[in-house]
């Protein structure tokens, strides 16, 4: 009996606030709106009527896309109850969690593992024994074998490429290459890698990235790279094999950088480095220079 005193409290409670939902003098403002105010608004609402026109038609165009999706082709797969479509193919030994979707023609091959939550975009291939945590979306891609995706990973997005047109206009440029991720790659959660434009972007084997690194379009990164938190890589950059960069470098566009090279925490790379070795400081310099011009500062401080 005591139990269902709670329950009989909550519902009195209820049928309380439902009567005065239904009360005329509840549905009222307490405060009537100024006049002046809601003409302001009515006419600012009509001055950019044709605004609100344009966000609805690209709704609308969103919205038909989708549709376009036959959503009787997907099925429940077996092994961890994830949704896959069809005309894809997967190794009966993958396991796809509950909450993650494999698109059309996508293959995905024995012990994958594909966490909750996941979208594997269409015609996606993704090599044997790789790992895909939670929330990652994978599109444009061909991932190797034995990777790892932590949460978060984004990969094959369109790059941030515009240009102004002759009447002034910023336009998109297209973005219709791939991503190449090679074999035994780490990828750290939240981290976004866009596919190419003019060539695919590239991660080479053994490469291993941090948590929240941004990976431009038409980058090409070697083998065995280390890549450390909050990297930033503009496109089109070439990056050699065995390079370190500490955390918050920075390398701007169309940037070549040899192979063997280490960058320090916070460096920006503004120019082409030829010769392995290490630098730091903005822009970057050889690391010896780098800790002259600190030490050569900090003795005008004083």
């Amino acid at each position: 009996m005591a139990s269902r005193i709670p329950r009989l409290a909550a519902l009195r409670s209820f049928s309380s606030i439902s009567a005065l939902i239904g009360c005329k003098s509840y549905r009222q403002p307490l405060f009537p709106p100024r006049s002046g105010l809601i003409n302001s608004a009515h006419t600012h609402f009509s001055k950019n009527q044709s605004v609100y026109k344009h966000s609805s038609s690209e709704i609308d165009s969103t919205l038909k896309d989708c549709s376009e999706i036959d959503h009787e082709e997907f099925q429940k797969w077996g092994n961890g109850g994830g949704t896959f479509h069809k005309s894809s193919s997967i190794d009966p030994t993958a396991v796809i969690e509950i909450g993650a979707v494999i698109h059309a023609e996508s293959v995905v091959a024995a012990n994958v593992h594909v966490g909750s939550g996941s979208i594997i975009g269409p015609a996606v291939t993704i090599g044997q024994s790789t790992r895909v945590g939670y929330n990652v979306a994978v599109t444009n891609c061909t991932i190797g074998d034995f990777c790892v995706l932590h949460s978060g990973v984004c990969i094959g997005q369109d790059g941030f490429g515009f240009f102004v047109d002759e009447q002034g206009k910023m336009v998109k440029k297209p973005q219709n290459l791939n991503v190449t991720i090679g074999a035994h790659v780490e990828i750290g959660a939240n981290t976004c890698i866009d596919r190419g434009s003019w060539r695919d972007t590239v991660i080479g084997d053994h490469s291993k990235i941090d948590n929240l690194v941004q990976i431009g379009h038409n980058v090409v990164i070697g083998k065995n790279c280390m890549l450390c938190g909050q990297v930033g890589i503009a496109g089109s950059v070439t990056i050699g094999d065995y390079v370190t960069m500490g955390g918050r470098v920075a390398i701007r566009d169309h940037v070549c950088i040899a192979s063997k090279v280490r960058l320090a925490a916070n460096s920006c790379v503004t120019k082409d480095i030829n010769e392995p070795g290490d630098y730091g400081g903005f822009p970057a310099v050889p690391i010896r220079e780098w800790r002259r011009q600190v030490a050569t500062h900090r003795q005008s401080l004083k």
